[in-house]
């Protein structure tokens, strides 16, 4: 798969498949805009019909929506500058080529679909790190997901390694093990637990 595809995928698990259904202004540019600037674009749907739109919609649909958002506002914003990127590329392939892309993003399992809503980087590695990071405590989410996101690509296919070969049992040791690590260790310190 090439990298255009893999944006256009990325770009698939944070807005979303479904490539008729109109974004919140908050998702497809980035943020909130002011209502005058919203109103100013030709065809930009009124507050009634964003409401009317938002209550045809299911409770599931509503709730990936939700999702979807919170996911935007928690990437970076190298991530954001990529996905916009990526929604251009997309947006230029011919329709028959998305449609197969989205189709393709949909079959995936539901882990590895939203692992791409973590960013394009842990996107990549997710299906490898999922066993390790796809279920912490809340308490804990916040903190697995800086240090994952502090981590370069080097870094992240080596923790992947490792969690694949951790046993289960012992998952939570390992992880609790890598947030215990100082950002200036955490790249020796996964080269010794490779090294064992």
């Amino acid at each position: 798969m090439t990298k255009t595809d893999w944006a256009a995928l990325w770009l698939c698990a944070v807005i979303g498949s479904a490539g008729a259904q109109a974004l919140p202004a908050a998702l497809d540019e980035g943020g909130a805009t002011a209502p005058a600037a919203a109103a100013t674009w030709p065809g930009a749907p009124s507050a009634a019909q964003q409401r009317a739109r938002w209550a045809a919609l299911t409770p599931a649909q509503q709730a990936d929506l939700r999702a979807r958002y919170a996911a935007w506002k928690d990437l970076t914003a190298t991530d954001r500058v990529v996905l916009r990127q990526a929604r251009e590329r997309l947006q230029g392939l011919p329709e028959d080529q998305q449609r197969a892309l989205r189709t393709q993003f949909t079959a995936l399992d539901r882990l590895h679909r939203d692992g791409w809503r973590l960013g394009s980087q842990l996107g990549n590695f997710y299906p490898q790190l999922q066993p390790l990071v796809g279920y912490v405590p809340v308490a804990q989410r916040e903190q697995v997901l800086a240090v994952l996101r502090s981590l370069d690509a080097g870094q992240l296919a080596q923790l992947a390694v490792l969690a694949q070969r951790t046993p289960p049992q012992e998952r939570d040791g390992l992880r609790e093990a890598l947030l215990a690590q100082p950002p200036a260790t955490r790249g020796s310190w996964l080269s010794r637990q490779l090294a064992r």
